[in-house]
């Protein structure tokens, strides 16, 4: 485990040095910067016997009249510290009372027991039956669509003035003055449409129309367009009578092969600031459901002849490439000249996960062309590549994509030994940059190996053609017929209309038309349809609050990632990513969950209990916990459900209040008139009735419960009869502790600012009404961290008041600053136990703070202080010797609770090594302290500030004055390729540089998504007391450490430091923003996963023969010189079809 470095000062691992300080007052030199042996500190009495009686008689410098106390002293202080707690907990806490308070209740309420098997066997059967009426309706939709296109005829002649339909961006368009259809004028005969807001979709809807989204590279007009429009016009039926048939359906979508997204029910596109750069082929849901998993090697030509413009049109063609392919798929991308090599560090295969795409992209970046191009040397490396087979991989199609600007070789030979006769091995082939090679090597490598050749002259091509491979890789699927036909379960994934979080249903759509009798079977893909399924929707079929603060049901796909979990909060999403949180990072990593997740994924049931570490919901501490996992597979998905409960939660109460006198009796204590005489309730804000207004402001909320109460009954069917009697019971109960234990005490005798219980029915009752005004915890106990915490941990949990080492200090004013200790109600009924409230008293501390000196002390009268006079050699306590001697109370997290130092008070709450480093790393040294790093993968930071050092954009080409002047330029490939970089870079600007203005103008882009590494601090393996030395020459210190019994604090004593040479490392506990794990590491070591079951990846009867073609022809210099005049004169090209070899195959 990593420590700071240490420095003349620190303390080394391993056994403590316990010589004498230094004679003199000069330095001492450094001890031997070895150390001794490393491993875990022991007693100091089991080491060094014979100098153990030394210790406690060695004089601080400056109080020579005085000495360290000895260890019996500090445990005698010790033991004086629980039993003041402990008493203050016994009258005030009212663990026992509340014990008895549920007992004289018993009949009140019922003792249900939670059976995980069968709790989990129901909600996986309830997910399955909410998929399944979402599929049943894919199909209907798929097999519609796919008889509407059989029955359409193409039609050569259609204008944009024949199609009605609703454009999803017009009013957008129609807002913003430099649209095209404004400028031009849209000859679409557009619907108007009137919006209803509805709170399912989270947006204003049409129920009686579809919208159309027509990505902005897109020709609108073109006849491809104008057709597909047409034929899906009829689908609008479809998706009405399906939402009839089942009212839940969210969006319905149906994504075309040719760019068009039409979806039901209507609502305006959610255009971003910037230019609207969606694309449903691009879509994570689309690319699953298109095809099946792919292995694919990118290969780059990086030799001399590929200039600055065209590798930089290649490394944006890569990153575009990387951006089609999902986590079912795996890549490794390599650039070639003479030789082959990967740009990054991944040596083989890897998934095609965010982080890994992260990395490729980043490398790309450094590509640099030289030498000379060999296209053996590239080939040959992607074939091993693919060939390789003691690696994970996705084991389905497997493809080469070759980048290059052309060249003559048809490396026929390394075809012949590696991929043919079989063909196993797709090559597509893409001609990159304006040049005037022969294209014909390129269309043959791709045209014999199964492959597709494409042209990307220019920026505006690259996303189309990047992604137009899916079409060929489609054409198994849609050969294969009906048994290619399953309805596939995506990762979770933004969606991008507004609803969250969703998961969607996929089914293929094929083409069934045959160009005439006997005629081959058409092996296009039409699109893919698409139904989503919101987060929320499936977690309300999840057990709610039966489980416990501290239970929860999560689940996984193949991929191990969580489909549901507590943990699952991502800060910020990209809408062009899927979220991909794997189970092992969203819980802190084991070897007991390794082997759940394995079983999980593949397919099995389990039951497992273990021990384990969770961390706290502030994310400030860590609990070794027991807890009882579940698990079992979601049938007809690839998903697979599990349930994780504490023991204690194996039982829960179930309020039976069938007498209504007594309902409204205890209702009366949830009038704020009742707050004065029997303490603030807080309520937490749940799901108590449908009609029940939510609010932030829980006296709000509490406003809206009470009317709401006035007018329904808690056995209501609008209402959650469960929650409302727990509730209501629960406020019964602790108005009773109010009238039995509270209200007789005064609060000041014992420094108390308040009282508190919290229950699982979700009340907080904070006693006196006045304490409530400082009450900052949150009101619903399941998601206070002191109520979880104490549920995990016997005995009493001290929560010193949260502070930031960025904030200044508490401000100890009106002293209403406290430090909650708290405690679960353990209760036992019959041979059942469960924890279903949690107790505690809100120290004052300026006032505990006085009161912990005293009890630290040699006082043997709560009034007299001892005196000592320069010959009595007492020894030092913590109340007269405060300015030698170092006093704390830390927890099991490292933060400070109490000090003896008044300069201290206002640090209360802060990570002690922001305190005291050197102590701090001293007790972490002796394994008092273990340390916990993690990484959270769902945090959102500030975006890093462009690198741009001139103001022109990068990745433009600028010729020299010697371009100008030379003629040849003129007529060469450059002019045209930096003519239209120029005028598509003014449009996809952000393809080579991310627009700081527009990371500006709105809240999405002014964060993003990152990594965080979090370093917690828990108690280490040490238990017993403890005297120590910090050896520093002549800044030595002597300490002592002992936890407190039956409590999560550490007491420690230490000499104050007297100079600067005792400054050691500084632990850290902050968050910090990081790269994350090594990714270059992690790949040799990945974790478990399955592919998707089925593969579609070859068929006897494809047609090969769409290969692709281009032109092999040079510019001519009319065409250049026309185009400069017009860019020269600043006039607006028309827009132009977008024409490709397979927009002409899909004349329908």
């Amino acid at each position: 485990m990593a420590v700071p470095a240490r420095t003349c000062g620190a303390s080394w691992p391993g056994p403590v040095r316990t010589a004498r300080p230094w004679p003199g007052r000069g330095p001492r030199p450094c001890p031997d910067p070895r150390g001794p042996a490393s491993g875990p500190a022991r007693p100091l009495s089991l080491l060094l016997p014979p100098l153990l009686l030394l210790v406690p008689l060695l004089a601080a410098p400056g109080a020579s009249a005085y000495s360290f106390p000895q260890q019996h002293t500090m445990q005698h202080w010790a033991r004086r510290l629980e039993q003041e707690i402990d008493g203050v907990m016994r009258i005030f806490g009212g663990v026992q009372q509340l014990r008895e308070i549920y007992k004289d209740n018993r009949n009140l309420f019922e003792v249900q027991e939670n059976e995980p098997q069968k709790l989990v066997e129901k909600v996986a059967g309830d997910i399955e039956n909410l998929l399944d009426r979402k599929v049943q309706a894919l199909k209907r939709l798929a097999d519609a669509a796919e008889n509407f296109q059989k029955a359409h005829r193409w039609q050569d002649n259609i204008k944009e003035e024949d199609i009605m339909y609703y454009d999803a961006k017009a009013d957008a368009e129609l807002d913003d003055p430099e649209s095209e259809d404004v400028e031009r004028g849209s000859k679409t005969s557009a619907l108007r449409l009137d919006f209803v807001q509805d709170p399912n979709f989270k947006n204003k809807v049409n129920y009686s129309y579809t919208a159309v989204q027509i990505p902005t590279d897109i020709y609108k007009g073109s006849t491809v367009i104008l057709n597909e429009l047409n034929w899906t016009e009829a689908l609008e039926n479809v998706f009405i009578q399906n939402r009839r048939q089942d009212p839940t359906l969210l969006w319905q979508v149906f994504g075309s092969a040719t760019g068009v997204t039409r979806y039901y029910p209507a609502t305006p596109w959610r255009a971003p600031k910037k230019i609207d750069l969606y694309d449903v082929r691009r879509r994570p849901w689309y690319i699953q459901g298109a095809s099946s998993p792919k292995d694919m090697v990118i290969i780059v030509d990086v030799s001399g002849s590929v200039s600055g413009l065209t590798l930089k049109l290649m490394k944006t063609s890569v990153c575009e490439m990387l951006d089609t392919l999902s986590d079912d798929d795996y890549v490794n991308v390599a650039s070639f000249n003479e030789k082959a090599q990967p740009v990054s560090c991944f040596t083989h295969l890897v998934q095609a996960n965010v982080r890994n795409k992260k990395v490729f992209k980043e490398a790309v970046q450094g590509m640099v062309a030289k030498g000379t191009t060999g296209y053996k040397a590239g080939f040959e490396y992607a074939f091993d590549q693919l060939q390789n087979s003691n690696i994970t991989r996705a084991n389905c199609n497997k493809m080469i994509m070759m980048f290059t600007d052309g060249g003559e070789d048809r490396v026929q030979d390394v075809f012949e030994k590696y991929n043919w006769p079989n063909r196993t091995v797709r090559v597509f082939t893409f001609s990159v940059g304006q040049h005037n090679y022969d294209v014909t090597p390129l269309q043959w490598m791709a045209c014999t190996n199964k492959g597709y050749y494409f042209e990307i002259p220019s920026i505006g091509a690259i996303r189309i053609n990047t992604q137009e491979y899916l079409d060929v890789l489609g054409r198994p699927m849609v050969l294969a017929g009906k048994e290619a036909k399953q309805v596939q379960w995506t990762n979770v994934y933004e969606d991008a209309l507004g609803l969250g979080l969703v998961v969607t249903g996929t089914l293929p759509v094929f083409n069934l038309t045959q160009d005439g009798p006997g005629e081959k079977k058409n092996q296009l893909i039409l699109g893919v349809m698409g139904i989503d399924v919101a987060l929320n929707d499936i977690k309300r079929l999840t057990p709610n609050y039966t489980l416990g603060a501290n239970g929860y049901v999560f689940a996984i796909d193949l991929n191990g990632y969580v489909l549901l979990h507590p943990n699952l909060k991502p800060q910020t999403t990209n809408f062009r990513e899927p979220v991909t949180l794997d189970f092992l990072d969203a819980e802190l990593e084991d070897e007991n969950k390794e082997e759940i997740r394995r079983s999980m994924i593949d397919g099995n049931k389990g039951h497992k209990q273990i021990r384990t570490l969770v961390k706290s919901l502030d994310e400030r501490y860590i609990d070794e916990v027991i807890r009882n996992y579940t698990w079992v597979p979601i049938r007809s998905t690839n998903y697979s459900l599990g349930l994780v409960l504490p023991p204690y939660s194996t039982f829960y109460l179930q309020a039976n209040l069938s007498d209504q006198i007594l309902q409204v009796k205890y209702f009366e204590f949830l009038l704020p008139s009742s707050f004065e005489s029997e303490g603030h309730v807080f309520i937490a804000p749940r799901e108590y009735c449908k009609d029940l207004n939510a609010s932030d402001n829980n006296t709000e909320f509490l406003k809206n419960f009470i009317e709401l109460m006035e007018k329904v009954t808690p056995d209501s069917k609008q209402c959650n009869n469960f929650l409302l009697h727990n509730l209501i019971l629960d406020t019964g109960i602790t108005q009773q502790l109010v009238e039995r234990v509270w209200r007789d005490q005064d609060l000041n005798t014992y420094s108390l600012l308040a009282v508190f219980a919290a229950t699982d029915g979700g009340i907080t009752r904070v006693f006196p009404n006045k304490a409530a005004e400082d009450w900052t915890e949150n009101p619903e106990p399941f998601n206070a961290s002191f109520y979880r915490r104490s549920l995990d941990n016997h005995g009493y949990i001290f929560k010193p008041p949260h502070q930031d080492s960025l904030l200044r200090p508490l401000e100890l004013e009106n002293d209403t600053v406290g430090v909650l200790v708290s405690t679960a109600v353990e209760l036992s009924l019959g041979r059942r136990t469960l924890r279903p409230a949690v107790v505690g008293v809100k120290l004052d501390l300026e006032a505990w703070a006085e009161k912990f000196k005293v009890l630290a002390s040699n006082r043997t009268h709560q009034d007299q202080p001892q005196k000592c006079g320069p010959s009595s050699h007492c020894e030092m306590d913590c109340e007269v010797n405060n300015e030698d001697l170092l006093c704390v109370l830390i927890d099991d997290g490292g933060f400070l609770v109490l000090s003896n130092q008044n300069h201290q008070w206002d640090q209360v709450g802060r990570f002690f090594s922001e305190v005291d480093a050197n102590l701090m790393l001293a007790l972490y040294n002796n394994s008092f302290y273990t340390r916990k790093e993690s990484y959270d993968y769902q945090s959102a930071c500030a975006p890093q500030p462009p690198g741009n050092l001139g103001a022109a954009p990068r990745g433009v080409f600028v010729p020299t004055i010697a371009d100008f002047l030379n003629l040849a330029w003129w007529t060469s490939a450059a002019a045209w390729s930096l003519f239209q970089q120029l005028l598509y870079g003014l449009i996809y600007h952000s393809w080579f540089q991310a627009d700081p203005a527009e990371a500006e103008g709105s809240p999405e882009t002014r964060e993003s998504s990152c990594v965080v590494k979090q370093t917690q601090y828990y108690f280490g393996s040490v238990n017993a007391s403890y005297n120590t030395i910090i050896d520093c020459g002549n800044c030595s210190r002597l300490f002592h450490a002992q936890r407190l019994t039956n409590t999560n604090l550490l007491f420690v004593v230490a000499e104050k430091p007297l100079c600067s040479q005792c400054e050691a490392g500084r632990l850290l506990q902050k968050e910090t923003h990081s790269d994350g794990p090594e990714q270059c590491e992690l790949v040799q070591r990945p974790r478990y996963r399955r592919g998707p079951h089925i593969c579609f990846d070859y068929n006897a009867t494809e047609d090969t023969s769409d290969c692709g073609r281009g032109a092999s022809f040079p510019p001519s210099l009319g065409v250049l010189v026309s185009l400069q005049l017009l860019l020269l004169l600043g006039l607006p090209p028309r827009p132009q079809p977008q024409v490709h070899s397979f927009a002409a195959s899909r004349r329908l």
